[in-house]
């Protein structure tokens, strides 16, 4: 029945068997909790010992002939999930493979449609301190076939390499459980590399999440380091805002830029704190004065250092976005006052800001240059005042809020288009999405926030690996085509296939996160494996929470420490029906 519910959808709530199992339907975009141990990628059971409540102990009290409730049971108000015994889970998974078992005609399931895989949640009390039993059918078109049965045994953490398993005895006993004399053995090794560039000093150390997964065939020795020739991936989810960015003041920009946005929709404006140097409207007075002296041919208080001031706003960008993000030459007037007004600490001084700037253009005081194309109000009304004629312009209710807001949009973008031609190259496929002035200013934004976490990835990529074209170009590509096609997700991992070269120096010398070795026999639906692998943080959710601080990597007197592992065993047992 959970399986016919589940067609429309992945049940929300799990259900409850007899009166100590729960059962949930995980599958989709679900977090699948045995992807350590098993590969497969269709939904599955999870069962685990159930959490009461009041309603389903009334549930108990009225329970039918059924051995499963209809109704659901309550969230659970713990997040730790619950672990049934050993010996309730072995024989939950018999009840399991006999229903599946086509020969078991009496039981009057031979019409029944293949389940997907179950997997039991174990409290490890036996003395191989089992973790997980899974069992998997195995089939020929829709029938059923055979049952893959795993066992997966979990010990840790310890920093004792003593206790870790010899590969040669691995391989013995694999041949010895499964009948075979010929194995192959394939390892995969998982790395941090931001950790480990904070160590070489290549970064400062972040929140973020670099890290590479190598795998490769042919394994030697247990912990081996990966050979040059593995295939490598790097994974890099990174969150903006870091205050050690080097594009963190960028950040701080598009932060104002968003609360623009969001005053423009709510009515609501969060302005910053007034700046303990020049006001914006300061600012603004000089920047129009100096555009004035200019006009007449005064070019006296415009010396070398106050033009460079003007032209590249280098009071605002912070030395280290030189170096790596760099500087536009060629900021039109709308920018330069972006600049300027990006301070603004009051709808009042907004409105002042704007009454200064139009009142110049009227009286035809300055002449300012802007970007050919530019779309803005403000660029419009410069170019009626080439002409003598503008419109009246009404500095009310949100209409300075939208002029700022388009003139910042338009200098970011171009700043961010700037960036991806001039460090990665890149022909921007999809410039157009992301530069578009078809859609709405909120969208505009949106899609700027987009571009900003783009640069984040290829910027921190830069500076912890020091990419160069041909793989910041592919990087590039990958980060717009996802975007072009999803919303802004911070959490979301890129994945770019890398030459293990290219960050061997960080991992050459360092633990692993997480080593493993899968040894296997047979072929096509006859293989069967064995996986023996350690890692850094627990492999299992239940019964882990309370040791979760303790399995972090540590230093002592300036050197890293042994990383503390947890040691995981995963068998496989193959029964054949037909």
């Amino acid at each position: 029945r959970i399986r016919e519910e589940g067609k429309d959808g992945i049940p929300e709530h799990p259900y409850l068997y007899e009166t100590d199992v729960e059962i949930s339907l995980v599958g989709g975009s679900c977090k699948n909790p045995v992807e350590r141990f098993w590969n497969g990628s269709s939904a599955m059971y999870i069962l685990q010992k159930a959490t009461h409540n009041e309603e389903s102990d009334s549930m108990e009290e009225s329970r039918t002939d059924d051995a499963v409730y209809a109704p659901k049971l309550l969230p659970k108000e713990s997040p730790e999930p619950l672990a049934l015994s050993v010996g309730r889970a072995k024989q939950l998974i018999s009840l399991y493979t006999m229903v599946q078992n086509p020969n078991m005609t009496y039981l009057g399931t031979s019409d029944l449609a293949v389940l997907p895989p179950l997997w039991v949640r174990c409290d490890g009390s036996d003395p191989q301190h089992t973790c997980w039993i899974g069992a998997e059918p195995l089939k020929a078109g829709n029938k059923v076939t055979g049952i893959n049965i795993y066992m997966v045994s979990c010990d840790g953490p310890t920093a004792d390499k003593t206790c870790f398993a010899n590969l040669e005895e691995l391989k013995k006993e694999h041949k010895i459980r499964h009948h075979s004399s010929f194995v192959t053995t394939k390892g995969f090794a998982q790395y941090e590399l931001i950790a480990a560039a904070a160590i070489e000093g290549t970064i400062a150390e972040s929140e973020g999440n670099i890290y590479v997964d190598i795998t490769w065939n042919g394994v030697d020795k247990i912990l081996e380091t990966p050979p040059l020739v593995s295939a490598a991936t790097l994974n890099i989810a990174l969150e903006s805002g870091d205050p050690r960015s080097p594009v963190f003041q960028l950040y701080r920009e598009l932060q104002f830029l968003l609360a623009l946005a969001e005053g423009l929709k709510t009515g609501v404006t969060e302005w910053p704190e007034p700046s303990e140097s020049e006001s914006a409207l300061k600012k603004v007075q000089e920047f129009l004065t100096d555009l004035k002296r200019k006009l007449d041919g005064d070019c006296v208080s415009g010396n070398k250092s106050e033009k460079e001031k003007i032209k590249c706003d280098t009071d605002a960008v912070d030395s280290c976005i030189k170096s790596i993000f760099g500087e536009r030459g060629d900021l039109d007037f709308t920018e330069q006052l972006w600049c300027k007004m990006k301070g603004v600490s009051s709808y009042q001084e907004l409105i002042d800001c704007f009454t200064l700037v139009i009142k110049s253009l009227e009286l035809g005081e300055i002449q300012p240059w802007i970007h050919q194309g530019s779309s803005s109000f403000l660029s419009q009304l410069i170019q009626q005042s080439y002409h003598g004629k503008m419109k009246d312009v009404p500095l009310s209710d949100i209409a300075p809020i939208q002029m700022l807001l388009e003139i910042g949009l338009e200098k970011m973008k171009k700043d961010y288009v700037s960036f991806f031609i001039d460090k990665s190259r890149s022909s921007l496929l999809f410039q157009d999405y992301f530069i578009s002035t078809s859609v709405d200013l909120q969208e505009q934004v949106h899609r700027v926030q987009k571009l900003h976490h783009m640069l984040e990835i290829v910027v921190s990529s830069t500076g912890l690996l020091q990419f160069r074209h041909e793989n910041l170009f592919p990087l590039t590509q990958i980060c717009m085509q996802y975007y072009r096609e999803n919303p802004l997700n911070e959490k979301h991992v890129f994945q770019l296939p890398i030459r293990p070269a290219l960050v061997k120096k960080f991992y050459q010398n360092d633990n692993p996160e997480i080593w493993k070795v899968e040894i296997s026999s047979g072929h096509g639906q006859k293989e069967v494996k064995t996986t023996w692998q350690v890692s850094t943080s627990a492999p299992v959710e239940h019964g882990t929470a309370d040791n979760s601080d303790l399995f972090s990597d540590s230093t002592v007197n300036g050197s890293r420490e042994e990383k503390l592992y947890f040691i995981t065993m995963t068998q496989c047992s193959q029964v054949q029906f037909t």
